[in-house]
């Protein structure tokens, strides 16, 4: 009869043990916690460590209540999971007072405790934009946390392999003394990966700190370096070739107004390194550093450049042009330029055939960001080229700045040029062009 027949089996408790804990892998820390009291093999597929790898914590400054139980979630479930860690990123949403840093400061002193004890697997951290230069981090409060942090890098200095704490604004010898943990068990450190953009305050010419080269000379296996240009001198271009040549593929480096960018670096010493360090590629940040005279001392032709970024962040001067930039500059990279991006307020200047004649001469450019004012007869003579097989772009994102109310015309021009070539736009590029009244 049908009531004497067994209860049908769920094939879900036939799943092999593998599947499960994919299924765990997509649930966030709520539902896996709601899924673990299913049954006993589901609470065993909670404690899988391959779902504890990877752990995000966000310290909001003014959270809502659910944003607070999430917060707090995250952090119990990394405590409680913390022997499995190997990637951890913490960030701060709006850091806005000084009780808000304390309590923030004492939350990780806590959370670095714990995983220095627990924790032998931790491989990348990431702390971006503590911004220790603020009013709002006491004295006494950015001691303590700094001295924290600096144990706790100790303490992971022979597994950790990535370190970003872009944004940290810290002094020169708060910075040297973060960076010293990393090699302070051996004098020396072989973490392959450090982002130290804007990790040091602003204003610094941290080129001529003795103290910061000595720091640097103790990174034996550097594969990407993220920095700054007012880090860069001689020594440390020596420096890195000497101690990373065998593993150095990337160098990104941001030039940014406030920065000191005056120092004189050899043509020979970039040569050097990029003769020792073969694979090397180096990328530049530029932000409203625009003037020819200020570039032409950083973009020597020695520099194995894959990647120029020049913004001017809106900002117009009548002193400044783009031509000699785009005509004697870039070109000398024609060999290796692989992306070029472009952000220009250049209202008196017309640049269509200056920098189609850079795009056409660069072999290898792939990448083409322009923010601009540019003629819409631009696109028709780029695609065109590109057509004729005579640039190999890829990507091409272009926002054409117009100085009028109405740009129904422009748009109309640029509706025309994609249905011409629409053919070889759908099938081989990643494009994107509009118009952007600039009034």
């Amino acid at each position: 009869m049908e009531g004497d027949s067994e209860p049908e089996e769920s094939s879900w408790a036939h799943l092999p043990d593998v599947c499960l804990r994919h299924v765990f892998h997509w649930l966030d820390d709520r539902d896996r916690s709601r899924a673990a009291l299913v049954c006993k093999k589901w609470s065993c597929a909670m404690y899988s460590g391959s779902l504890w790898r990877c752990r995000t914590i966000t310290f909001y400054g003014q959270p809502s209540r659910a944003r607070t139980l999430e917060f707090q979630s995250a952090l119990w479930y990394t405590k409680k999971f913390g022997k499995y860690l190997k990637h951890l990123e913490i960030k701060l949403s709006n850091p806005y007072n000084t009780p808000f840093i304390k309590k923030f400061q004492m939350t990780m002193k806590g959370l670095l405790s714990h995983l220095g004890k627990c924790n032998s697997h931790l491989v990348s951290l990431s702390i971006k934009y503590l911004e220790l230069d603020c009013l709002i981090w006491k004295n006494v409060v950015r001691a303590q946390f700094i001295k924290n942090l600096a144990t706790f890098l100790k303490r992971m200095s022979k597994q950790l392999d990535y370190l970003n704490l872009k944004g940290a604004r810290i002094t020169l010898e708060e910075g040297c003394e973060l960076l010293n943990s990393l090699s302070s068990l051996t004098n020396r450190s072989f973490i392959s990966e450090i982002n130290i953009e804007d990790f040091f305050s602003l204003h610094l010419s941290v080129y001529s700190s003795a103290l910061f080269h000595q720091t640097m000379s103790k990174f034996h296996s550097l594969t990407i370096l993220t920095f700054n240009y007012n880090c860069i001198s001689d020594e440390l271009l020596d420096i890195l070739r000497e101690h990373s040549y065998h593993s150095l593929c990337t160098l990104n480096i941001k030039c940014h107004i406030h920065d000191p960018h005056g120092q004189v670096v050899s043509g020979m010493s970039w040569a050097n390194l990029a003769k020792k360090a073969s694979k090397l590629n180096v990328n530049f940040f530029f932000e409203r550093v625009m003037k020819h005279d200020h570039l032409a001392r950083i973009l020597l032709v020695e520099i194995p450049v894959s990647s120029i970024s020049l913004r001017s962040c809106y900002f117009s001067d009548p002193d400044w042009t783009m031509r000699p930039t785009l005509t004697n500059l870039l070109p000398a990279y024609w060999h290796g330029l692989q992306k070029l991006t472009l952000e220009l307020n250049n209202d008196h200047e017309l640049l269509d055939d200056e920098l189609l004649q850079l795009i056409l001469s660069c072999k290898r450019l792939l990448f083409l960001k322009v923010w601009a004012f540019l003629s819409v007869s631009f696109m028709e003579r780029l695609l065109q080229n590109r057509a004729e097989r005579k640039c190999i772009l890829t990507t091409i994102k272009v926002r054409i700045y117009t100085a009028q109310d109405d740009s129904t015309e422009e748009e109309r021009l640029l509706a025309d040029i994609y249905r011409k070539f629409k053919y070889l736009i759908d099938s081989e590029l990643n494009y994107f062009v509009i118009t952007y009244p600039m009034v």
